[in-house]
């Protein structure tokens, strides 16, 4: 049975001849839009849009064959009896390619009742093209037969309309089954979104929010492969910004509802909840407008904003430039008067903000008033141009031009000094982590009026990052940077109120554990946007200095392109390493057993925070090994220290030898407990431990070869670790009960809580406390001095194991 496939899969049913030629992507557009090439056009009709990566190259062999067949055509070869035959080979072959490449099309509309009949239409005008292409090249030789191979020039010439025509409509129709698919998972996520906003009971969410999971698995691979097969470098900004809000939404959902149905009268919470679930559909909204309103991101013709001051100025200085050819005509001179205002106006969001420095703010308002002498000079010398008062006007036109360019640059790059600076002064301040600290602290001790106090800081402060984000708009200089920094505002401005709720919550409700996790979750959430941020701004000043690097758009979802790094044999070195990708099962089950596996580090850590002792040695080590469980999840989402699988195997050794010294522990521990049901219990959980740390050291030390023993090897390791942290949350539960009931003492150590990365066996390249590992940063640039923030300490990292797109 053949299934809905790719554009990328059905490129090998065009032709069987295969061609490394990289065509001109524009030809193939014409080509294949022309209006000749599919009959006579209606008012209604409309060019074919190609929109996605995998369309356009489908059709480079096809234009290959093509090509040959217009170029033997244009050359006026003579009939002879070999070029006869080497026209009608390749006559036959595109026929037969199409012939096949029809029969995929047919299958995939019989499949789909929804395009059936257009995917038919579309497949009988590739059937009837190629059955032309072959017709014209049917070309019989005679003795002594001295014409030219082909007669009609312009004959072969729209048959190849017709035929690219046809066949890019079959590709677009079958895209069209992707569009559906990625949109039927979409709605599968809003329907139990809803289902989730409804639930009353504890049991029934966890029930609804594990398939809610599994849902958004599938949505992160589909959005993830439309989002790198897109075109158009707007459209992937744009699905990876709504990306990244699920992404991140996710967890604050977990916590959030968790917390409304523990605290059901805490309006604070339930305002905390609702405000996810709405930021939630507003992205699902946003990547449905980027899939199904393509077209309308190509006519627009930028997505940034038609003020952006970048953009202005931009269409300034053209402006200027062209008045050495056409001279300043009376509408030319009324719209650079008008551009330059619109500059000034623009670049009164600078002077106004109240975070702009006196310096700045003079220097900007000495730049506008020299921008408008310059132009005034400029008009001035066109006009007694005009009056031929002077011979050597043209000289001077030019020096008027150069100045009024001038002039231009200063004022731009003053205004994107200011923004820069006015963002690498939030950072040096380091504002986040006193004022989120404390607010946990507060929240935790109840101290309402401080949670107060610090809640109208942090709003003072959001509102400075927003206005920062603002000033980064006007000078991003392409429009995934612009659209980056209008996800970066939005963000920020929807993150605030929600860390503010979650905070209010806490205070009301000190003893709740599951109140303070919610907090810790959005204050990570708030962390992570100000990395982000930093990364924005480091990009911006990269582009403003001429280091134009690619854009790294969000994909911060699980990856929808993971890759495994296999060894002819686990532990010896090699000279290269193969990157194998992944198909979408693989990734989908890797993915999934990752968000289980963070699901239960985050019960361990609730259970260990109930001693009243965290530092014993219990906890101790079984927070050593929650670490290490949260790293290697991390691993699962393509971030944190773990580049390779063999760091991925070497953590899960060490995940095991902590996992002996905790059996060891518990097991003098148990020795002090009364006979009874809790320690029985408890040995029975304890002695399960020793055998899964034998499976887990087993696994990771046993040989790989190829790409699915190593998958195996990925997925065996994630699962039984997985499972030994469900026994360990089972063995400090019961140590909790028992140790509470008998009052027992467990025996205290010094010991530094690990939450950002594992214990010293790996090597973390930056620590929380910014200690070893930490960038040193110095004064001289400013560049430097962003990631001095301890929020933003953490860099985001591009790994080996799983590639991002």
């Amino acid at each position: 049975m053949i299934t809905p496939v790719t554009s990328t899969v059905v490129c090998s049913r065009i032709t069987p001849i295969r061609s490394t030629v990289v065509s001109s992507c524009s030809w193939i557009v014409k080509m294949a839009a022309s209006p000749e090439s599919s009959g006579p056009t209606t008012p209604t009709s409309k060019p074919l849009e190609i929109r996605t990566k995998s369309v356009e190259q489908t059709l480079v062999p096809l234009v290959t064959q093509i090509t040959t067949l217009v170029n033997h055509q244009e050359k006026r070869i003579r009939r002879t009896e070999k070029a006869c035959r080497a026209v009608q080979r390749v006559g036959e072959a595109v026929s037969f390619a199409v012939d096949r490449f029809v029969t995929v099309g047919q299958a995939i509309g019989d499949q789909n009742q929804d395009i059936k009949q257009e995917m038919y239409d579309a497949c009988q005008e590739a059937r009837a093209a190629g059955d032309s292409i072959a017709t014209i090249t049917n070309v019989q030789y005679q003795q002594g037969d001295d014409e030219l191979l082909f007669k009609d020039k312009s004959q072969m010439v729209r048959a190849a309309r017709a035929l690219l025509s046809s066949v890019t409509k079959v590709l677009m129709v079958a895209d069209k089954v992707m569009v559906k698919q990625l949109l039927c998972a979409k709605d599968k996520v809003l329907t139990s979104l809803v289902h989730l906003e409804e639930v009353s009971n504890f049991s029934e969410f966890v029930q609804l929010f594990s398939q809610f999971g599994t849902e958004m698995v599938e949505l992160a691979h589909l959005s993830g492969d439309r989002q790198a097969d897109l075109k158009d470098e707007r459209a992937r900004a744009k699905m990876g910004a709504a990306r990244a809000v699920l992404e991140r939404s996710t967890m604050m959902l977990l916590t959030s509802s968790k917390t409304c149905l523990r605290h059901p009268d805490c309006a604070p919470a339930v305002q905390n909840r609702n405000s996810v679930f709405h930021q939630m559909r507003e992205a699902l909204c946003a990547m449905e407008r980027v899939v199904t309103e393509g077209s309308c991101l190509q006519d627009e013709g930028s997505l940034m904003s038609p003020v952006c001051l970048h953009n202005v100025v931009k269409q300034f200085e053209d402006a200027v430039e062209r008045t050495r050819v056409t001279q300043v005509q009376p509408t030319d001179k009324e719209k650079l008067e008008e551009s330059l205002n619109v500059i000034i106006d623009q670049a009164n969001d600078f002077t106004d903000s109240a975070y702009t420095s006196h310096e700045h703010r003079e220097k900007i308002l000495a730049l506008c008033e020299n921008a408008r002498m310059e132009l005034q000079a400029l008009l001035q010398v066109d006009a007694n141009n005009d009056q031929g008062g002077k011979l050597d006007t043209t000289e001077e036109l030019e020096t008027a031009i150069i100045k009024t360019c001038k002039s231009m640059k200063d004022l731009k790059k003053q205004l994107q000094n200011t923004a820069l600076d006015q963002a690498s002064e939030i950072f040096k301040t380091n504002e986040d982590h006193d004022i989120l600290s404390t607010l946990k602290m507060s929240g935790t001790q109840g101290d309402a009026g401080r949670v107060e106090e610090y809640c109208g800081k942090f709003a003072e402060h959001s509102e400075q990052l927003i206005e920062a984000c603002r000033l980064l708009r006007h000078i991003a200089g392409n429009d995934p940077l612009y659209i980056t920094a209008c996800h970066a505002e939005s963000c920020i401005r929807n993150l605030s109120p929600q860390l503010v709720t979650a905070a209010q919550t806490l205070v009301a409700n000190p003893a709740s554990k599951i109140a303070r996790e919610n907090l810790d979750v959005f204050c990570e959430s708030w962390e992570s946007q100000i990395n982000e941020m930093s990364v924005l701004v480091k990009e911006i000043n990269d582009f403003c200095s001429g280091r134009k690097g690619e854009k790294t758009v969000y994909l911060s979802l699980p990856r929808p392109g993971l890759y495994v790094q296999y060894y002819p044999k686990h532990g010896t070195t090699l000279k290269t390493i193969k990157p194998v990708k992944l198909d979408a099962e693989e990734q989908a089950k890797i993915a999934k057993l990752g968000l289980e596996m963070k699901l239960m580090t985050s019960e361990l850590d609730a259970e260990t925070e109930k001693w009243e002792d965290p530092e014993n040695d219990i906890v101790k080590k079984a927070q050593n090994m929650s670490s290490m469980s949260y790293s290697m999840y991390l691993f699962t989402r393509g971030e944190g220290p773990l580049k390779t699988t063999q760091d991925l195997f070497s953590q899960a050794e060490h995940f095991a030898e902590e996992g002996n010294k905790l059996f060891k522990t518990v097991k003098d521990f148990s020795d002090d407990i009364p006979d009874g049901v809790h320690k029985t219990e408890l040995l029975a959980h304890l002695n399960k431990i020793p055998t899964f740390c034998q499976q887990l050291n087993f696994t990771c030390k046993s040989p790989t070869l190829g790409k699915q023993a190593t998958f195996t090897k990925v997925d065996s390791a994630i699962q039984e670790t997985k499972n030994l942290m469900n026994t360990v949350a089972k063995v400090v539960t019961t140590c909790f009960t028992a140790a509470t009931k008998y009052n027992l003492d467990t025996g205290s150590s010094p010991v530094h809580r690990w939450r950002s990365g594992p214990p010293p066996q790996m090597d973390i390249r930056t620590s929380r406390n910014g200690e070893e590992g930490t960038p040193q940063h110095t004064q001289e640039t400013r560049m430097n001095s962003l990631l001095r923030s301890k929020a933003v300490q953490q860099p985001i990292q591009t790994i080996n194991a799983f590639e991002r797109i």
